[in-house]
């Protein structure tokens, strides 16, 4: 069902707060007559941080306003002619609203229609809940929800007693100037004659004699209201410290470990505006009561009375205020980091945001903030409050920003857009610490005021660590100690220190992770891929997961260490199988094609026990991003012996001139993917159109994948005769006897592991081009060797 359907069925608050999204910015006409249209739009795929987008958004803007125009055009009827009318003012309303600024209609219907499932979902969680337990996030909200009914019942309350102490003190003011007018009275006797002042006297002794019992009588009563009113508000605000405690140091801190998850490639942190409702009830419920603190305190200056009251008032004043002051440098948060691996003189964006800044009014007096790199020690003497001021660790450019108010959805907000690291100052490193170990932050600081100028306060926050390097061959690396940082930081933790060992089954986690993450698949890393890389992580052959569950790995073994017989580390193999995978295999291991993760014994035992021709395809040991196809077929030295062959690895720049499934439709011996699976119906729907035929007399060239062991005459779907690329195969066998069929090739040329290393080879791409050249002038007939 539409979600305006189910809107429109909302009742009473949640009606009300649905209603409340419209207005002059965007009128709940066009929201109803274009209801459909509006909920079939991308929204969501504006990036409205990027000023590029506002192309994207214009023209959707113009979609609108013609959307609007088009309906208003086919109204009808007497009835239909005011409706025509007011939608064809709304479409002019709309178009000069918001032209110069489309990426803010964007944000406005985000917003609107983020906030109208958000309203659905509580109405719908709200009705279904009646007979049923509520799951753990539904309790722990309605609990915030009933602390702010509380809080608005005690708040209430207390509102009421202070006007009924101001009621009261103020009349007890006028009865003491009564009682200063009788006084004066009396005092006037004096100059009367004895006579007089004895017929008068009496009176007036009575009337001071009542009224001053009756103002000591009131004075106790009022120190008393003072006294409970100011208990009430001891009450009230610890109420307020705790449910804030709850907000900050749970809800947000969470947000925040979500959103470092998230740089890992786990799922979006989102959130943030049910988070700044909680924040901004919060900021609502402290200014109130620091007002009703402040409007006692004034009271009791203009009437002061002897007692505890004024050392109660300023403890409350000054806790009121370390209440709200907590609020406010806690919601000074960043909404969207930068990039945690940062190259210099490259541009790069951040956003940040006061989650309460349009409750106090903070955007009445736009605030400034201010961008700066700092170290980790920085990072760490900023943490213990030591002076760090004027010190960074490099200079970016475009680092000042003004935040800006989004009235449509009530954010303040500064969104850096341009900003670039010039230049970067490190440090001395620790022992075998690479630059790519290194860690910053950028610290993003402001001042602004409230109330006034009532208070100022100094905010600061920090961007999650970021690794700088100056050059693209250090992003793997980088990438490692953002993932590891990520992955394992302790919420409140020391700037920036994370554990040198954790456990295997916490480092699979986050592997799983990033490798979904980056390949953009819902297939994540089987309990058997995870053996695998327990296998080379540890330099095991065990197959038992349980042998891995207790076991720790170190950040050398994860990235400082070379695994055995290599030159590079666990992570920079693991990472190029995802660069690879990403690139170039994604289709394929969605489809399950790819087991990937086999090592060459194990390949070996899985096709011997198969018919030949049945191949599979797995990652290279022995190469960073490089994948071979393994395949089980006849010994042409030894008769009726069957072995299993490796193909020499390929790589992406292999991958740039044709693709995988292509190269495997070339090869005519491979006929099952593992286990028995015909090749074509796994891979023709990624196979490469035949080419056509010639054009003006031209003859298209093709690319093919030979094995020159394995090639065998068959006919050219195309009908041209096809170039081929060599591609060697080497065998493995459970012997190793010798065939003489790689003449050309020394055993320099293979690695530990019997596989081919593509740097001590030809250049393929060379080596196409040279075949192209080459002047076809008999049709191609089995004469490759």
């Amino acid at each position: 069902m539409a979600v305006w359907i189910q809107a429109q069925q909302l009742q009473g608050d949640a009606l009300h707060q649905m209603q409340s999204l419209y207005g002059q910015h965007f009128p709940i006409e066009v929201r109803h007559y274009l209801s459909q249209w509006i909920e079939s739009q991308l929204w969501d795929s504006v990036d409205l941080e990027n000023p590029q987008e506002e192309v994207k958004a214009k023209r959707m803007l113009d979609s609108l306003v013609q959307q609007l125009q088009k309906k208003a055009d086919h109204q009808v009827g007497e009835d239909g002619f005011l409706l025509k009318i007011k939608l064809g003012h709304y479409a002019s309303q709309l178009k000069s609203t918001y032209d110069r600024c489309p990426l803010e209609l964007v944000r406005c219907i985000r917003h609107i229609l983020y906030m109208e499932k958000r309203l659905l979902q509580e109405a719908t969680s709200s009705s279904s809940s009646m007979g049923r337990m509520m799951d753990s996030m539904s309790q722990k909200y309605q609990q915030i929800s009933q602390a702010f009914e509380e809080l608005r019942a005690l708040t209430h309350d207390t509102e009421n007693d202070l006007r009924k102490l101001q009621h009261n003190q103020e009349y007890f003011i006028i009865q003491y100037q009564e009682s200063l007018r009788i006084q004066a009275q009396l005092s006037s006797l004096a100059t009367l004659p004895p006579a007089d002042r004895l017929l008068r006297e009496p009176s007036l002794q009575s009337k001071r004699a009542t009224v001053e019992a009756w103002l000591t009588r009131e004075a106790n009563t009022l120190q008393k209201y003072r006294l409970d009113l100011a208990e009430k508000h001891q009450n009230t605000l610890q109420l307020l410290r705790k449910q804030q405690t709850v907000i900050l140091d749970d809800e947000l801190i969470q947000w925040k470990r979500r959103q470092q998850l998230a740089g890992n490639g786990g799922p979006p942190e989102g959130g943030l505006d049910i988070l700044q409702s909680s924040c901004e009830k919060l900021a609502e419920m402290i200014w109130q009561n620091r007002q009703q603190i402040r409007r006692a305190e004034h009271l009791r200056q203009q009437l002061p009375i002897p007692g505890p009251i004024e050392e109660l008032l300023t403890e409350l004043n000054s806790t009121v205020t370390d209440i709200i002051s907590t609020l406010v440098t806690s919601t000074f948060i960043i909404e969207k980091q930068p990039p945690q691996v940062l190259k210099t003189q490259t541009k790069f964006a951040a956003t940040v945001r006061l989650l309460v800044g349009g409750k106090l009014t903070v955007h009445m007096n736009p605030p400034q903030v201010k961008a700066t790199i700092i170290s980790e020690q920085q990072a760490k003497a900023l943490r213990n409050n030591e002076n760090t001021r004027n010190e960074s660790s490099g200079e970016i450019l475009n680092n000042n920003c003004v935040m800006e108010y989004h009235q449509t959805t009530g954010t303040l907000s500064a969104h850096f857009r341009n900003m670039s690291l010039k230049r970067i100052k490190r440090s001395d490193r620790r022992g075998a610490e690479s630059v790519t170990e290194e860690k910053f932050t950028i610290l993003f600081e402001s001042q602004f005021s409230m109330g006034g100028n009532e208070l100022v306060f100094q905010v600061k926050t920090l961007s999650l660590p970021v690794v700088v390097i100056v050059h693209g061959s250090q992003d793997n690396n980088a990438t490692a100690t953002v993932l590891w940082d990520n992955a394992f930081a302790e919420p409140g933790r020391v700037p920036f220190l994370v554990p040198d060992k954790v456990m295997w089954p916490q480092l699979c986690e986050a592997l799983n992770m990033k490798y979904k993450a980056e390949v953009q698949s819902s297939r994540g890393l089987s309990e058997d891929n995870l053996v695998f890389l327990a296998q080379k992580a540890f330099t095991s052959s065990s197959i038992n997961p349980e042998d891995y569950r207790n076991l720790t790995i170190s950040w050398s073994q994860f990235n400082r260490e070379s695994l055995p017989g290599r030159n590079f580390t666990f992570w920079q193999w693991f990472d190029g199988v995802m660069e690879l995978t990403k690139k170039h295999l994604k289709p394929h291991w969605n489809d399950g094609a790819i087991l990937g993760f086999v090592n060459k014994q194990q390949a070996q035992e899985m096709l011997m026990s198969k018919p030949n021709g049945t191949f599979l395809l797995r990652f290279s040991d022995s190469e960073i991003g490089g994948i071979t196809i393994a395949w089980v077929a006849e010994n042409p030295g030894k008769a009726g012996e069957r072995m299993v062959w490796n193909l020499m690895p390929f790589t992406t720049k292999d991958f740039t001139i044709r693709s995988l499934s292509d190269r495997i439709s070339d090869l005519n011996h491979l006929l099952f993917l593992y286990p028995d699976r015909p090749k074509d119906e796994v891979f023709s729907k990624y196979y490469t159109p035949p080419l056509s035929k010639a054009v003006d007399g031209y003859v298209k060239p093709q690319i093919k994948q030979v094995v020159p062991e394995f090639t065998t005459a068959s006919p050219d779907p195309s009908g041209g005769n096809p170039a081929y690329m060599d591609h060697a195969a080497s065998p493995a066998v459970s012997h190793a006897p010798s065939y003489g069929i790689y003449p050309n090739m020394g055993d320099s040329m293979l690695d530990g592991d019997g596989e081919f290393d593509l740097d001590d080879t030809m250049d393929v791409a060379r080596h196409v081009e040279e075949l192209l050249r080459r002047p076809m002038e008999a049709p191609w007939s089995g004469q490759q060797s």
